[in-house]
């Protein structure tokens, strides 16, 4: 079915978003993911390009395009290429701290950090997770003490995107003094820049999207300025809260995304690839298997589709956004997987990319709350 989504504005900004996919990440993709790590130029590149920070106000060098309808744009292009850690290390950086920013931080904050990060001269990651807290924040060890009219932190993360490559993080910290679980109040948000005391771990060896780096970070009693803290003390939950919205949506949309390129390829795979005298697409099996995943891409699009205008005008609720990521992430990993069924042993090696695709796509159910926290949100809000 043909989709109403985009205007003119947004297959002109796909034109550059192909044009940077070709230029910049296409000669260059397999080294990275050699490397387990993207070089600052990639992303001086994209920023040069206006692909960075879309949403930041041109008073500090963006260009305040709020329509979230370009960054879906974005995501369909690097998913069209196969270049989905580009894709993760961008949501990590635009979709997970630079909302937060953009709601909550004073203009001295939004000063220091929002021209590099539309720039791409300063790199960000979300941290939160800790190695015993996961989706229960309450649970964060990590400790804001204050000095005077700054703070120290200490404390350990881990999963952390973008954590070595990144000149800072925006860090959850627990800031009235318990060790215990922690109340709605006991948390704030700051952004915490590479400086003495704070130390990232060894790479973490991922399953996919290797070229986005992810490692442990480690704040020993670091000193963080009392500017860079994100809002109000003893917010933080509130304010992480209030952000969900858009941090969901972006998995819907990658997810969406990925399984229309999948999708796409998996076709022209089976039209080309012959058995028994026959091309794989006129076996009736893989023909009724493409008909049930066209459905599924399509239908999963409609909704997402639907969440993004609800996102443009404000009525995307948490658990609308809950249950948008919750279908399209579970689409995608279904999708995948029947995808590089129809490649047989192809779809096994790893340049093939429904390979590349199914291994980035398990994150998909975990990334940013798993499904199954996913289901209680929903289930909690129908019981009432």
């Amino acid at each position: 079915m043909k989709r109403h989504l985009f205007d003119e504005d947004h297959e002109l900004f796909r034109e550059v978003a192909t044009e940077f996919n070709s230029r910049e990440l296409a000669p260059n993709y397999a080294a990275w993911d050699a490397a387990h790590m993207m070089p600052r130029s990639m992303w001086t590149a994209a920023g040069e390009q206006g692909l960075l920070g879309l949403a930041v106000p041109e008073e500090f060098g963006g260009m305040g395009m709020a329509d979230y309808r370009f960054r879906t744009v974005l995501d369909e292009e690097f998913a069209k290429s196969n270049h989905l850690a580009v894709a993760l290390a961008f949501h990590l950086h635009d979709d997970m701290v630079l909302p937060h920013l953009l709601a909550y931080g004073s203009d001295e904050l939004k000063t220091a950090w929002l021209p590099g990060m539309v720039s791409g001269e300063k790199v960000t990651s979300i941290a939160m997770t800790e190695p015993g807290a996961g989706s229960d924040l309450r649970g964060i060890r990590t400790k804001a003490v204050r000095d005077g009219d700054d703070w120290r932190i200490t404390g350990q993360k881990t999963f952390i995107g973008n954590g070595i490559s990144g000149d800072g993080a925006l860090v959850l910290a627990r800031t009235d003094g318990g060790t215990g679980r922690g109340a709605r109040d006991s948390f704030s948000l700051f952004m915490v820049e590479k400086t003495e005391g704070y130390n990232t771990g060894s790479q973490l060896d991922k399953m996919g999207l290797k070229a986005s780096d992810t490692a442990e970070l480690f704040f020993d009693n670091v000193l963080v300025t009392g500017a860079n803290l994100v809002g109000e003390v003893g917010r933080g939950l509130e304010y992480a809260a209030g952000q969900l919205p858009q941090g969901r949506l972006a998995i819907a949309v990658a997810s969406s995304a990925v399984a229309r390129a999948i999708y796409t390829e998996t076709v022209q795979y089976t039209k080309d690839r012959n058995a028994f005298g026959e091309r794989i697409i006129d076996f009736q099996n893989s023909r009724f298997e493409l008909a049930d995943i066209l459905t599924e891409v399509e239908v999963t699009e409609a909704y997402v589709d639907n969440a993004i205008r609800a996102f443009n005008e404000g009525t995307l609720s948490a658990t609308d956004a809950a249950r948008a990521k919750l279908w399209a992430s579970e689409r995608v990993k279904s999708i995948t997987d029947r995808c590089l069924q129809l490649h047989g042993g192809y779809g096994y090696i790893l340049e093939y990319p429904v390979a590349q695709a199914f291994l980035a796509s398990r994150l998909l159910t975990i990334f940013g709350g798993t499904n199954e926290i996913m289901r209680d949100v929903i289930g909690r809000e129908i019981a009432g």
